[in-house]
């Protein structure tokens, strides 16, 4: 069957009024991109609904009751780094290295704590200068001298029971 001239035209026409499709459309990017989208989300958020099932080793602060009971904190403990030598604390003094200060989260500055080595023992009495640790698990920052003195310096943290003993 032949086709007329005019039935010829209005097909070219059709087709030259149709935009191209591009390569997103033709590869079937354009619906993939929701599901990849959804799957982001659930692997960013499914860690977070996850129970704390870190093993036998792991110690938590809020769990040990006995030590709470007594006004004690038990968690990590790290130094400041000598960065941070003759600069300003939340407090407003210049932080020493030298001297036996640390930085706690929430005590008020000027509390004196003493801050014990759980590994060896070893404890130390620092006055609270400044603001932090701002690390997960970690409940005291202290002086690179108090570091020195409880023997941590070269591991970087240590396990402390940290105890107030005058604000």
């Amino acid at each position: 069957m032949a086709r007329s001239r005019r039935d010829l035209r209005s097909r070219q026409a059709f087709f030259i009024l149709q935009r191209p499709r591009t390569h997103a459309e033709n590869s079937g990017v354009r619906r993939r991109i929701p599901a990849l989208a959804a799957l982001a989300l659930v692997i960013t958020f499914a860690p977070g609904c996850a129970t704390l099932g870190l093993g036998p080793d792991f110690h938590d602060s809020r769990l040990e009751r006995s030590d709470a009971d007594r006004g004690a904190e038990v968690g990590y403990a790290s130094f400041y780094s000598s960065e941070f030598h003759g600069r300003r604390t939340a407090s407003g003094r210049r932080y020493d290295e030298g001297e036996l200060t640390a930085a706690h989260r929430t005590l008020p500055f000027g509390t004196r704590v003493r801050v014990t080595n759980l590994g060896n023992d070893r404890s130390v009495l620092v006055t609270i200068t400044d603001r932090g640790p701002f690390r997960s698990r970690r409940i005291i920052d202290v002086s690179k001298r108090a570091a020195r003195e409880m023997g941590f310096v070269h591991a970087g943290t240590a396990r402390v029971r940290v105890e107030v003993v005058s604000g």
